[in-house]
């Protein structure tokens, strides 16, 4: 016992110097970042700007994305659609940065993620603000959306991040005793990013923070619906690898429409596209002209089933949650609503309440549940979704409430809906509407619960409710999807050491956690001797040129020898092995002397 009181002692002490350590907070410099062009008319309640009348279908490609405000079409300004050249250019600029960054060390690269997080908690509501007049969603959204998930993601980086881009060490096999087999990860170079609308401020964060870690540049390609934040959002970045003495050019942000989309996807070593399957498989085709590896997210239609033995109340708000993220315009949000017949009831009736008392408006106007719908018309085409269902036999059983919203400006809000006597033959149960809409369907058994969650194109996540846990997770594990959650929604996302995609329409690859990291770099695989310069390798003289006329016999006995299910035969197939290189080794020497 007199032995282990030191060591008891010691890991005390230690202990309590790791939490004294803990108590000093680092040294990180405050950064500056010019906001006072974006802050000159804070209210959505004044009428003093601009109104901006887009055009009715498509947005017109022309040489100028215009920005507005979704919840008030107020103009925001413009910013120009770049070229072709122009792209190139901006990935040259990147390139040449990144040769100086790749040299610099992760204590410089922590140093910058420091930064960046003491201006995001320090700025929290002006970050907040301009992703709600950009994309028209609530404080509340955004706040979960963009500086929760966020935040997440640089505390993991800042913890684990260089532990998984060291070299890892794997084994050898028995061929290779005497080696020692690692796998090192080297930057890519310059990684390009196309993001989407939906989370304007992590969108542009989260690629650019695994890429710069990980020692590469990156070039980010902000939506034409959420290019006026974007571009605000770069500033931040640009300040905070100032801080750290980054070189120029490291971080670039590009705006434009499909042309200037194509032309990074052409230009750099990777690309990560976030955004529909059709756009996806014309990215795949424009990367294979130089096959370059790509990560697809792509979106989903994500399965919420819920069992009969929860807590209804409680899933009723998760369901809510999960149909209206970010004011409607869901990632990974749960489109489809499977709850068992015993409970359907009492699902609905809850659901339904509680939907009728969900208020929808301009988000900065006043004290609003759900914002606006960010794209030009999309109020339309969920429409048409819960048309095509009404058509087919669904109803309507509970509706959001409008706020005080002008004449104007009905088409840019879409209150939530509910729906029931849904089925698959409905255009809602198969299309991604990425929209406030819950429909909600009946099952009688897990099974069948698998197959309708199974039934769909897309296979991005899913969310699973049970009073019994091994129940929920049962379910989930047959489910073809690439995230999922057992009695909670998204949350398998705010684990950012997790890796975040899907299968089928959803798309592949991965971004977040070790393998979204290692998918910025170049994996190389590395053998080199263990014990140099004492053991070498060297040819064994059968197979030596000119081989010998054994050399077949004893390449045999080797690979018995190391891989032969049978010990005894290994063994066997050893001392032969010995046996002919005795023999060879006699031979070569008796020839030497009789020359």
């Amino acid at each position: 016992m007199g032995f282990w009181w030191p060591l008891l002692v010691l890991g005390f002490v230690f202990a309590v110097c790791r939490f004294l350590l803990m108590l000093i907070p680092p040294s990180v410099p405050s950064i500056e970042v010019d906001a006072s062009d974006v802050l000159e008319d804070r209210s959505q309640t004044k009428d003093n700007s601009y109104i901006y009348i887009p055009r009715k279908g498509k947005m017109a490609q022309t040489d100028k994305v215009q920005c507005y405000e979704p919840a008030t079409m107020k103009y925001l300004g413009y910013f120009p659609a770049l070229t072709l050249d122009e792209v190139k250019e901006h990935v040259a600029q990147a390139r040449a940065a990144q040769k100086i960054w790749a040299k610099s060390s992760f204590k410089q690269r922590r140093q910058f993620l420091r930064i960046l997080l003491k201006y995001i908690i320090e700025h929290q509501e002006l970050i907040c603000e301009i992703s709600s007049r950009d994309t028209g969603k609530t404080m509340v959204d955004a706040s979960l959306g963009e500086i929760m998930t966020t935040c997440e993601k640089i505390t993991w980086l800042l913890a684990e991040g260089e532990k998984w881009l060291k070299p890892e060490y794997r084994s050898s096999g028995r061929s290779m005793l005497h080696k020692r087999a690692k796998v090192e990860f080297y930057p890519l170079g310059v990684i390009g990013a196309i993001v989407s609308w939906n989370y304007p401020f992590h969108n542009v964060f989260n690629p650019m923070l695994a890429a710069v870690f990980s020692g590469n540049a990156a070039v980010i390609k902000v939506s034409e619906h959420a290019s006026w934040s974007g571009c605000f959002y770069f500033r931040i970045i640009q300040a905070a690898l100032a801080a750290v003495g980054a070189p120029d050019n490291l971080v670039h942000i590009l705006t434009g429409f499909a042309e200037t989309g194509q032309a990074l996807v052409s230009s750099v070593d990777k690309i990560i596209f976030v955004g529909s399957p059709g756009v996806g498989k014309m990215i795949m085709q424009k990367a294979a002209e130089t096959l370059i590896p790509v990560t697809l997210e792509l979106g989903g239609k994500d399965a919420f089933i819920v069992c009969e033995d929860v807590d209804v109340p409680h899933v009723v708000q998760v369901a809510i949650r999960g149909a209206l993220q970010s004011s409607g315009q869901n990632c990974a949000g749960a489109e489809r609503f499977y709850v068992h017949t015993d409970i359907y009831s009492t699902f609905v009736a809850q659901i339904v309440k509680l939907v009728k008392s969900i208020s929808v408006g301009p988000p900065l106007a006043g004290k609003y549940d759900m914002g606006a719908i960010c794209m030009q018309e999309h109020a339309e085409k969920l429409q048409n979704l819960v048309n095509d269902a009404l058509e087919k036999g669904a109803e309507i059983v509970g509706r959001g409430r409008f706020g005080n919203l002008g004449e104007d400006a009905v088409y840019q809000f879409f209150p939530p809906t509910v729906l029931v006597n849904v089925d698959h033959s409905m255009q809602l149960m198969q299309e991604e509407a990425f929209g406030p809409i819950i429909p909600v369907m009946k099952f009688s058994s897990d099974e069948e619960a698998i197959r309708l969650a199974n039934d769909s194109k897309y296979g991005l996540g899913c969310a699973v409710f049970s009073g019994n846990q091994k129940r929920a997770i049962e379910i989930a594990s047959q489910l073809h999807c690439g995230v999922a959650a057992i009695n909670d929604f998204a949350s398998t996302y705010m684990c950012q050491s997790l890796p975040f995609g899907g299968v089928k329409h959803s798309g592949f690859g991965r971004f977040a956690g070790v393998e979204g990291l290692r998918a910025c770099c170049l994996v190389k695989s590395v053998v080199e001797d263990r014990w140099w310069p004492y053991i070498k390798t060297k040819i064994p003289k059968p197979i030596q040129y000119p081989v010998a006329e054994n050399s077949f016999e004893f390449q045999e006995s080797l690979v018995e020898a190391l891989y032969d299910l049978n010990i005894w035969d290994r063994l066997r197939a050893l001392v032969n092995v010995l046996k002919i290189l005795s023999v060879q080794n006699y031979t070569s020497k008796t020839l030497k002397k009789e020359q």
